[in-house]
Formats: C-alpha cells, sequence, structure tokens
C-alpha cells in the first residue's frame, strides 16, 4: 500500500513538473534551402535541450512572410533571424545574442551583384534596370542596399524595377543575375558563392558593396520563463568557435545583445 501511494505521489510530481509534457519549437528564417536549413539548427537544437533540460525542436518555414507570421502567434519560441525581421517581431520576441562570423564580426552587410558583361559598375547604372531582391524584409538581400544606394541618390523603389526571388532564396537570386533573367540582384555578402555549382564559373560578379548592418538575432518569444531565457542565453554565450553547433550555423560565436542594437532597423525599416 505504501508503495503504491509513494508510486502516485511521484506520476503527479513528474506532471507537475515544468518541461516534461512543453516542447519549444525553434526556427530560422529560411533564405537557404531546406536540406541546408536543416543542417544548420538541428544540432543547435540538441544542444539547447541538453543544456536547458527542456525539449526543444528544430521547425522549419516555407518563407520569410510564414516565418514572421509563427513567430509573432507564438508557434515559435525561439528563432534566429535578420535583423529587419527581428525588428518586425519584437513586440513578441526579444533579443538574447546577435550572431558573430567572418571579417563583420557582429555586422554584416549587402552586395549588388551582375555579370561581367553588364556595364554596371556604379550606383547610377542601377538606375532603370531589372534588379532581384531576395525579399522586402531581407536586410542583406535588400535594405542594405537600399540604404547605401539612397546615400548614393538612388531609390531603388522608385528608380529600378524590382522583383522578388521564388521563395526569398538568395540562390535564385544569384541564378536569375547569372541566366540573364535580370540586370543585377542585391543579396548577402556571405551567400555569394551560395549558387556556385549551378551556374557558369565568371558569370556573376560583385559591382557594390553595401552599407553595414547588426548581425542576425536570436531571439525568444518574451513570456518564456526567466529561468529558461537565462539557461539559453548561457548556453549560446558558452559555445567555442570551433563546436560543431557553430560549424554548422557558419559562425564564430554569439555576443551579448540588446534591442536597442538594433534601432537603426527602425529608422529604415520597411514598417
Amino acid at each position: 500500500m505504501k508503495q503504491t501511494i509513494l508510486l502516485i505521489i511521484l506520476l503527479v510530481t513528474l506532471a507537475a513538473t515544468p518541461g516534461h509534457s512543453e516542447e519549444y519549437r525553434l526556427s530560422m528564417l529560411p533564405r537557404y534551402f531546406p536540406e541546408k536549413l536543416t543542417a544548420m539548427i538541428t544540432p543547435l537544437a540538441a544542444y539547447l535541450s541538453e543544456k536547458t533540460g527542456q525539449r526543444i525542436v528544430p521547425v522549419l518555414t516555407d518563407n520569410f512572410a510564414r516565418y514572421e507570421a509563427q513567430l509573432l502567434n507564438q508557434d515559435i519560441r525561439i528563432g534566429y533571424q535578420n535583423p529587419l525581421v527581428y525588428v518586425n517581431v519584437s513586440r513578441v520576441h526579444e533579443v538574447l545574442v546577435t550572431a558573430v562570423k567572418g571579417k563583420g564580426g557582429d555586422r554584416f552587410r549587402g552586395i549588388v551583384i551582375a555579370r561581367p558583361d553588364s556595364g554596371i559598375s556604379a550606383p547610377a547604372d542601377l538606375k532603370h534596370k531589372k534588379i532581384m531582391i531576395v525579399g522586402k524584409t531581407s536586410a542583406g538581400g535588400y535594405l542594405s542596399q537600399k540604404i547605401a544606394l539612397a546615400r548614393a541618390g538612388l531609390d531603388v523603389d522608385r528608380d529600378c524595377e524590382l522583383s522578388v526571388a521564388a521563395d526569398n532564396r538568395q540562390e535564385n537570386v544569384i541564378i536569375s543575375v547569372a541566366i540573364g533573367d535580370v540586370d543585377a540582384g542585391f543579396i548577402r555578402e556571405s551567400a555569394l558563392h551560395k549558387a556556385d555549382r549551378y551556374i557558369v564559373p565568371g558569370s556573376v560578379g560583385v559591382v557594390y558593396e553595401a552599407a553595414w548592418l547588426p548581425n542576425w538575432a536570436f531571439s525568444v518569444d518574451r513570456n518564456l520563463p526567466a529561468g529558461l531565457k537565462k539557461r539559453i542565453k548561457a548556453a549560446l554565450l558558452q559555445l567555442d568557435s570551433s563546436s560543431t553547433v557553430l560549424r554548422a550555423m557558419g559562425l564564430t560565436g554569439f555576443k551579448e545583445a540588446e534591442d536597442s542594437d538594433y534601432d537603426i532597423m527602425r529608422k529604415y525599416g520597411t514598417r
């Protein structure tokens, strides 16, 4: 009888313990194909599950708009996204850390690409040209270029013919430029070689380097338990540059961040 009572108490205790039945969905803004995205975030989800004691599940979305919507409606509680999307969802999500990568460190920028025979070499050459962008919510594939070109006297929304890449993929911008469907393209600097296996070597080149922006934000739902937020943040900051988690994401580390770090996006962003 005593054993039965103890078993019942144990089961009730386990059922009431936070984290045993709840799972937290983690996702990343889908700027690459699903196979690459899966390879990037699956090790991260496993690592955070181990470090936090919670079940953190990696999920994918189809495009930028759906990703943003799922953060806003709390289907995705943990996210990794460009700075423009972060400010769009910051009323629901709060940044914990920012990405550190390459020569820009905690900053990144976009570039303008074109075919070598395009005749495009300066901002003025882009006027009235067909330009493919990653999307209006892409920081490296639209906003960085928009800011830099505005400073050079070109309003890309008014002065150029813009089109959006299928599924907001950086690779689709590169391919479209390479085959001549458009005159130029806006992509993130680090994505320049993402489509090399699909295009003729030398068919795309960099014609303009755009404005530096704060790097990608790793954010969590503001309603997550405070203790869980602290454990996630600590786990991310503990990652060594040689870790398999960071290598999978193409990063060298994470740096502590605050919401105000992204105010430049609020100044120049689309909404």
